[in-house]
């Protein structure tokens, strides 16, 4: 007999039986829950056990607070109870059985987001810390850093290298990596995807508010009965996911034709696949067709 036994036996009678679980996992400090029917739990007796510290309900997951020892806890639950624990990504995937349409959207764009942060950190930081040195006039009787000394100047020069790769090409690239990763679509098609929409051929979204028709010359795609402004979408994230979850379906249902129809080569329909994408982003832009 465990250390936790009685209390495993208690919880599993409060949160409404081994019929009522869905899915059973545990993180650091935390023991995660699928119920079948959350309304069967027992929240208030669960949270008078002694073992317990709290409970909580996120993501569709209902989950039961125990501290650093969680994990001899989850050991005495699984033996008393007979449910085989799964992993955390599983209990996921089932949590979402719980969620309403809102919240499903919500946990999709945490998870596409989630890989981008830890970039958008380090490039706020370099950001934050241009701006001391080549904005703030402090130093040396209302000079900035940059003003005062070469060296700092040079500094300020190679860390925009770094930030402009992690804004305005990092994030539209990172966002259409992390959506075709998500859906289980095909990832380099996601980053080649991201990288048509920062490509150097087209013109800087930040130059394009002030650009004239003579700027314009020589960015348009020019097809005979029709031309096309090449527009870039440096630091833009709805465009990029649009064209993601584009490239997906697309993906998705070129999949569908191949389980259908198994001719053809399948280079050429990835190759359709992306083409199609592009093609339909930039064209469908309003700010793209020209006259």
């Amino acid at each position: 007999m465990g250390k936790y036994t009685e209390d495993s036996k208690k919880l599993l009678e409060y949160i409404g039986g081994k019929d009522n679980i869905g899915a059973v996992s545990h993180c650091v400090t935390r023991m995660r829950f699928v119920l079948n029917d959350p309304k069967k739990a027992d929240i208030p007796s669960i949270e008078k056990l002694g073992s317990v510290k709290g409970t909580f309900t996120q993501a569709g997951q209902f989950q039961v607070i125990i501290g650093n020892t969680v994990s001899d806890f989850y050991n005495d639950f699984v033996e008393v109870s007979g449910v085989s624990g799964v992993s955390k990504a599983e209990v996921k995937a089932a949590a979402k059985t719980n969620q309403n349409p809102l919240q499903r959207i919500m946990s999709a764009l945490a998870e596409i987001f989630a890989p981008l942060i830890p970039a958008i950190i380090v490039g706020g930081l370099i950001l934050g810390f241009r701006n001391i040195i080549d904005s703030m006039a402090i130093w040396g009787g209302g000079h900035t850093l940059v003003e005062l000394s070469q060296f700092w100047a040079g500094v300020d020069k190679f860390l925009w290298l770094i930030g402009e790769a992690v804004f305005h090409v990092g994030i539209p690239v990172g966002i259409c990596w992390s959506v075709t990763k998500k859906m289980g679509t095909t990832e380099m098609l996601g980053i080649v995807l991201g990288l048509t929409l920062v490509s150097g051929q087209l013109m800087n979204a930040y130059s394009v508010a002030t650009a004239t028709a003579a700027d314009w010359k020589n960015y348009v795609w020019d097809f005979g009965f029709v031309t096309v402004k090449m527009r870039g979408y440096q630091a833009q994230v709805i465009p990029a996911i649009l064209a993601a979850f584009c490239l997906v379906y697309l993906e998705k249902f070129f999949r569908c034709l191949r389980r259908h129809h198994r001719t053809g080569q399948g280079c050429i329909r990835r190759d359709l696949r992306l083409h199609l994408c592009a093609a339909c982003h930039h064209w469908s832009s309003p700010y793209d067709k020209c006259n």
